[in-house]
């Protein structure tokens, strides 16, 4: 057995313009039914939201039924274990929050990988190897996972282009809501001042040829 496509990285990869919805309602009913709404990706948000690892799987076994639809999951914090449990559940897009410098986005890639090239701990019988039948999954794993690191203070914005860099970074989130908050407009996510010095960040983004990407208000 191949190890899943990862669609929504092969899209980044592609350049192609990709939306999806946040899902914070721990019922896997629910993510079933969003799965199945016409979006290129449900965000399985286990930062602000109830959900936690236990609530997670059965998210993800729902949207394994529409694979039109991309399955990611927010973790709580940039947290090896976190990461680990997400990704053994085989979550193949993890978004990792309030990442504010270069190192703490090493930090996330480490996390994702396996040794010798990172720290992620090895175990064969889970749902991401289909409990030992994806033909040598610890060697190729890494081509499918796709990270996420959000930037969402003024000092992350301050490192972008470094954060962006990091190889193994596959997309930045900007996440506006602490951003204003950092800035000292709590809220106030169109605030000319928390606008404006986002353009010079992200065009230093872009150089890297790294994924950008942000929520819209509906």
């Amino acid at each position: 057995m191949k190890n899943p496509k990862n669609l929504f990285k092969a899209g980044l990869k592609a350049g192609s313009h990709q939306f999806g919805i946040w899902n914070s309602i721990g019922e896997s009913g629910v993510t079933e039914m969003l799965g199945n709404a016409g979006y290129d990706w449900v965000m399985i948000d286990c930062e602000h939201s109830p959900i936690e690892a236990t609530a997670a799987l059965p998210a993800l076994q729902a949207l394994a039924a529409y694979p039109q639809t991309s399955a990611a999951v927010r973790v709580a914090g940039n947290d090896t274990v976190l990461i680990k449990r997400v990704l053994d559940m085989g979550a193949q897009t993890i978004m990792v929050p309030y990442v504010e410098s270069k190192a703490e986005a090493k930090a996330a890639v480490d996390a994702m990988r396996y040794g010798p090239r990172g720290i992620r701990g090895m175990a064969g019988m889970t749902r991401a190897t289909r409990f030992g039948q994806v033909e040598d999954y610890f060697t190729t794993a890494e081509e499918e996972l796709c990270l996420i690191v959000q930037v969402e203070t003024a000092k992350g914005m301050a490192a972008l282009e470094e954060i962006a860099g990091v190889d193994g970074v596959d997309a930045v989130f900007i996440g506006p809501a602490d951003l204003s908050a950092s800035m000292g407009y709590p809220g106030q996510f169109d605030h000319p001042e928390v606008v404006k010095p986002s353009s010079r960040p992200l065009r230093g983004a872009r150089k890297s040829a790294c994924p950008l990407g942000s929520w819209i208000s509906m």
